[in-house]
C-alpha cells in the first residue's frame, strides 16, 4: 500500500545539487514499495526527464508543469500524488536516511497535524558567509530546535517550512480548491522572484480545517546553499520579499486591512530613523520601508479589482 508521495518541485535545478537530494532518496530506511516519487519539472529551460534517471525507485515518475511558480508546481505535485501523506523536497534538500520513516510515524501518532517539518534544517554552505550578514541567514531556512514545537494556529515559532514539509491529503485537496476561487493568491517563487508564502499557507489552511502544525528535531535536513545566496544583496533582496510576503499572508487570513500604515504616514520618524541607523540596520530599513510601499500597492490593486497574483 502506498502510503506516502514525495514530491520534488524543480526550476533550472544546480545538477550537482538536485543529484544529492536523489541520492539521498536511494537510502531512505522505509521500504521503497511504501512510498513514490514525483519529479517535477516546473518550466526549466532544458527538460529534466532525459538527464534524470528514476528507474532505480520502482514508483517514481517525471511530471512537467508548463505554469511557472511554485505554488504551480506543488499544486500538479498534489493532484498526481496516490498517497494520503505528502512530502514536499526542494532541489537542495538533502534527507536523513530515517526521514520519511520518522515523518510517517509523527503522521500515525500526531493524527491531530495537517502539516508538519522539520525543526533540524542545517545548512551546508557553498562558501562561508560574511560574519556582517549572520543576522540574516535564517532567511535560508535554517533552523535548528531541540525539541518538538505544535499548535493549532499559526506561529512562526512551529510553522514547518517549505524544506522538508509533510501534510496530509485533506490539507492539499483544501487548498487546491482554494486556490482555483480565492481572490488573492500567494504566488510563492516565480523565476527571479523571492516571493514567499505559499508553505506558510498549507499551514494557514491545516489550521482552518482544525488541524494543527509542528516542528520535531527528529526529521533532519541538510539545506545545501550555493555562494549567490550568501550575498548581501541578495539577502536584503531576500528580507524585502519576505516581509510583503508576511504581510500578505496576514492580511488575507487574519482578514485585518491595517496590517500596515501608509508609507506616507509617520514621516519624522521615518526621517530620524534613517538619520540615526548606520551599515546593515539602515539597509535593512529601507527594505522594510520598500516592502510596506509594495505591500500597499498590491491592497490597492485588489481593492480595484485588478490584481490576483504578484510576484515581486
Amino acid at each position: 500500500m502506498m502510503t506516502a508521495t514525495l514530491i520534488i518541485c524543480c526550476h533550472n535545478p544546480r545538477p550537482d545539487y538536485l543529484g544529492r537530494v536523489l541520492e539521498s532518496l536511494r537510502f531512505q530506511t522505509l521500504p521503497r514499495d511504501c512510498w513514490e516519487i514525483i519529479l517535477v519539472d516546473n518550466a526549466s529551460r532544458e527538460p529534466l526527464c532525459p538527464s534524470w534517471d528514476l528507474s532505480w525507485h520502482p514508483h517514481a515518475r517525471h511530471v512537467h508543469e508548463g505554469e511557472l511558480g511554485l505554488s504551480a508546481a506543488r499544486r500538479r505535485g498534489m493532484l498526481e500524488a496516490n498517497a494520503d501523506i505528502l512530502l514536499f523536497v526542494d532541489d537542495d534538500n538533502v534527507l536523513a536516511p530515517d526521514y520519511l520513516l520518522e515523518g510517517l510515524r509523527i503522521a500515525r501518532n500526531w493524527p491531530q497535524l495537517g502539516t508538519w517539518g522539520s525543526a533540524n534544517i542545517v545548512p551546508e554552505f557553498e562558501v562561508q558567509p560574511a560574519e556582517r550578514l549572520t543576522p540574516l541567514l535564517h532567511l535560508l531556512a535554517i533552523r535548528e530546535v531541540e525539541a518538538a514545537r505544535w499548535t493549532n494556529f499559526v506561529q512562526w515559532e512551529a510553522c514547518p517550512w517549505g524544506a522538508g514539509m509533510f501534510l496530509r491529503r485533506s490539507v492539499a485537496d483544501a487548498y487546491r480548491k482554494m486556490s482555483d476561487s480565492e481572490g488573492l493568491q500567494i504566488s510563492d517563487r516565480q523565476g527571479t522572484s523571492l516571493m514567499s508564502g505559499g508553505d506558510a499557507e498549507l499551514s494557514y489552511v491545516a489550521c482552518s480545517m482544525g488541524l494543527g502544525i509542528g516542528i520535531f528535531p527528529e526529521l533532519k535536513v541538510t539545506h545545501l546553499i550555493p555562494k549567490e545566496r550568501v550575498t548581501g544583496e541578495y539577502l536584503l533582496r531576500l528580507h524585502e520579499a519576505i516581509r510583503v510576503s508576511t504581510k500578505l499572508l496576514d492580511y488575507k487570513w487574519k482578514q485585518d486591512p491595517l496590517i500596515v500604515r501608509s508609507f506616507f504616514s509617520g514621516k519624522l520618524s521615518v526621517i530620524k530613523n534613517l538619520i540615526l541607523m548606520r551599515g546593515l540596520e539602515r539597509q535593512l530599513y529601507f527594505c522594510e520601508l520598500r516592502a510596506d510601499k509594495k505591500f500597499l500597492a498590491i491592497v490597492d490593486s485588489l481593492d480595484r479589482g485588478d490584481g490576483r497574483d504578484f510576484p515581486t
